[in-house]
């Protein structure tokens, strides 16, 4: 049972990434408002931007699932830590940007976390 605690976190951090991406390819203004950034213009070029994060959101999930579904979970798990980098660089992005220390911390360095935190478990070093 403790070996599959780590995957299903995995699959569902996939998810809830892949569901994030969903949004900002939908309605990109609204959930930028949760990135903790200050508000954007609202034009065409804004949500074209924020739909690319949107892309590499949705990617970066099914990356996640496909590894869990055609490799072993040492190899998910490497393939998470590296993809921690992500919600990593938000987050300090959001910090040098003077956007919401809050959101950066909670959201995005939560994430980062996590994301380590099964990545490690997965590959067995914790």
């Amino acid at each position: 049972m403790f070996s599959a605690i780590p995957l299903i976190l995995a699959a569902l951090i996939a998810v809830a990434i892949i569901v994030i991406g969903c949004f900002y390819l939908a309605s990109p203004e609204r959930i930028s408002a949760s990135f903790g950034l200050k508000p954007l213009a609202s034009d065409a070029n804004t949500r074209a931007w924020l739909r690319l994060k949107g892309i590499r959101d949705v990617a970066s999930g099914l990356v996640v699932l496909t590894m869990m579904l055609t490799t072993d979970s040492r190899t998910t798990g490497i393939v998470l830590l590296v993809f921690a980098l992500i919600p990593f660089g938000d987050m300090s992005n959001i910090l040098l940007s003077g956007g919401r220390k809050a959101t950066a911390f909670s959201v995005h360095g939560a994430t980062c976390a996590v994301m380590l935190v099964v990545g490690f478990l997965l590959i067995h070093v914790i």
